[in-house]
């Protein structure tokens, strides 16, 4: 297989259903998503922008995460959910303890 006809194969995780006890889990994990994306980026030379520039690296989404648009929050719960579930599907139980 060469890297231009790469297929991505997730797990499915469609038949998990997060508890509802983890809906907290989730937006504690969204926001450390969107913090180590944007710790990357500054270490990256990154800064804040009101538009996304590649060449002058500027990024208007490295606020705090408390600042981000719904559609933005929405990206990092996305990952979070992913992994959650994928960790679910995995076997693994999550509780806090």
């Amino acid at each position: 297989m060469n890297k231009y006809n790469y297929t991505p194969q997730p797990i499915d995780t469609s038949d998990v259903e997060l508890p509802k006890e983890l809906e907290t889990l989730v937006e504690q994990m969204s926001k450390n998503v969107h913090e180590v994306w944007a710790e990357t980026r500054i270490k990256q030379g990154w800064t804040y922008g009101q538009e996304r520039n590649d060449e002058l690296k500027t990024h208007p989404c490295l606020i705090p995460y408390e600042g981000l648009s719904e559609e933005e929050k929405e990206y990092d719960r996305n990952t979070s959910i992913g992994t959650l579930k994928f960790i679910m599907k995995l076997g693994f139980n999550i509780s806090k303890t």
